[in-house]
């Protein structure tokens, strides 16, 4: 199973300057860190990085919805 596009943060886990609570964060796949338990998500300085996959919740986006993200 693939990452989800967009994942909510549920937990900031010591990232304060990095992750905010209920925001939603686009993740960018990579197979090799999900098999560490990793996410890649595009975090606040709009680089992309790897945090604990616990911190999120994958998430729906209509595609409706989508442009705006």
């Amino acid at each position: 199973m693939g990452q989800p596009a967009y994942v909510l943060c549920v937990h900031q886990g010591g990232y304060e300057a990095s992750l905010q609570p209920r925001k939603i964060y686009r993740a960018l796949p990579d197979p090799s860190a999900e098999e560490h338990g990793l996410l890649r998500v595009i975090d606040e300085s709009g680089g992309d990085y790897l945090f604990p996959a616990t911190l999120f919740v994958p998430i729906a986006v209509p595609a409706e919805a989508e442009k705006a993200f």
